[in-house]
């Protein structure tokens, strides 16, 4: 029986030292993640009360670039013909693991962090309704303590930090990608603002989006109506059919519009107005069947009404590639670290928006867990999608919001300019630093992480954007 004494030893020497080098890790990581913690902090809130819109995050994207070219990083400005995108990398040997960082705010969202709708009057309207202030303040925040676990052990490999500008309708990833600025890359990192923990291996929608401008003939709409013709009956005869269109396309597909040129006064036939659509799919072959259907559609409109019709497209994204052989590391990462717990401030924070909710998915708490690692699809679409179909991609998302808020939202806003949203950013910073240094540490992740891609996307896969071969639409967000 001396046998099974000695394997049972054996086996508990063999827990006993993983369970100290986990622990050394998170120790190690979790110091290097304080030491910048109010640094890091400050970056994030002065990107919350800058407000940027896409392609004019000039103040946040600096922000963010300055602080790791104080770190040591090198920078590599204005890529991919964007003046806010940028990478930082430090290291000149080994593997590349990049990390991806937003930071545009979405329009119409100016809030203040107070618990109750409180409008203020910032110099854009904008408001971090997605969080995106957090994303790239904690991804750099990742990026440097990932820096100083390379020094400190000697370890061959680089870090690099992407500033991806306009996720929200700009496809920012999408033009660094098609330019080519991922292909040296091994692992991408990324993760989202969010109400819950969790880092499932998890899919979405693939898009495609397009501006509808229709022209036509100005006259006095009851003087002589017979000598106009409509460029708002263009958009209207559009939007009517594109809604018949609903019955007959798949049910996961998703069609969304806003006008937004209609005319200035009803008394004057308008000449010019336009119509701003979204197109969503799984499938990013049936995005496009379907973008050309609405195409159609607008064609219709313009013969019916008399007016001429141009479109612009405007973003296009491939839907979410998971990578299991990451995205498993980084959810047990995200466990080691676990939730987040709220101050008795905070609390009462927390309790007095959580009445502001209407039908709230989760409850105060909740935060405090991890949601157990499962397979998900998310009906919303990602710039990240991309990239994903070219290097192995893992995400997290941490309760940077209180339980039950909504993304897009103003209570999404409040709460990410409080400590509650720099909790869920540290959280999300420390589990990333770690996914990345167990990589570095075990390098076959790596080989094993490429191989389920290449099985994923099949031998025949050739990358061709969405959105085409046009620029960068740097004024997509300018009235």
């Amino acid at each position: 029986m001396g046998w099974k004494k000695n394997f049972i030893q054996r086996k508990i020497f063999s827990f006993v030292v993983i369970f100290l080098l986990i622990s050394n890790l998170s120790a190690s990581v979790d110091n290097s993640i304080g030491k910048h913690k109010e640094h890091f902090s400050n970056i994030a809130l002065q990107i919350w009360d800058n407000a940027e819109l896409g392609y004019q995050e000039i103040e946040s994207s600096k922000l963010l670039s300055d602080a790791l070219a104080k770190e040591g990083f090198t920078i590599n400005k204005s890529v991919a013909g964007i003046p806010t995108a940028f990478t930082a990398e430090y290291g000149s040997k080994g593997p590349v693991i990049a990390i991806l960082g937003e930071f545009d705010a979405l329009p119409g969202l100016a809030q203040s962090n107070s618990p109750f709708k409180d409008v203020i009057n910032n110099k854009t309207g904008a408001g971090h309704a997605c969080g995106h202030h957090l994303f790239g303040a904690a991804s750099a925040w990742a990026a440097v303590s990932v820096k100083e676990w390379l020094e400190e052990n000697n370890i061959e490999g680089r870090i690099r930090f992407y500033g991806t500008p306009a996720e929200e309708g700009g496809s920012g990833k999408v033009y660094m990608a098609r330019e080519g600025l991922f292909e040296d890359v091994d692992i991408v990192l990324h993760w989202h603002p969010d109400d819950v923990n969790s880092a499932n291996s998890k899919t979405s929608n693939s898009n495609k989006s397009g501006k509808f401008t229709f022209k036509g003939i100005s006259a006095h709409a009851a003087g002589s109506p017979e000598l106009g013709r409509s460029a708002l009956d263009g958009v209207e005869a559009m939007n009517m059919m594109v809604n018949m269109m609903r019955e007959h396309v798949p049910q996961e597909s998703r069609m969304h519009y806003v006008i937004t040129k209609g005319g200035l006064a009803p008394n004057v036939v308008p000449d010019l107005a336009e119509v701003y659509y979204y197109v969503r799919h799984p499938k990013m072959q049936m995005v496009e069947e379907l973008f050309e259907r609405v195409v159609k559609a607008a064609n219709g409109a313009a013969e019916g009404t008399e007016t001429t019709m141009t479109y612009e497209v405007m973003h296009g994204n491939y839907s979410l590639l998971p990578n299991d052989v990451i995205q498993k590391k980084m959810y047990s990462n995200l466990k080691m670290h676990g939730g987040i717990t709220y101050s008795a401030t905070e609390n009462e924070y927390a309790k007095t928006i959580y009445k502001t909710f209407i039908k709230p998915s989760s409850v105060i708490g909740s935060q405090e867990t991890v949601s157990p690692f499962k397979t998900s699809h998310s009906y919303g679409s990602t710039d990240v999608g991309d990239v994903s179909w070219l290097v192995p991609t893992a995400g997290v998302r941490t309760a940077t919001w209180v339980p039950g808020t909504a993304s897009h939202s103003w209570q999404a806003v409040a709460s990410g300019g409080t400590s509650i949203g720099i909790k869920g950013a540290e959280l999300a910073a420390k589990t990333i630093a770690s996914t990345a240094i167990d990589i570095f540490k075990d390098q076959s992740l790596i080989v094993s992480a490429k191989a389920e891609l290449q099985s994923r996307i099949g031998e025949d896969f050739e990358y061709k954007a969405l959105l085409g071969d046009r620029k960068p639409p740097l004024d997509y967000r300018k009235n």
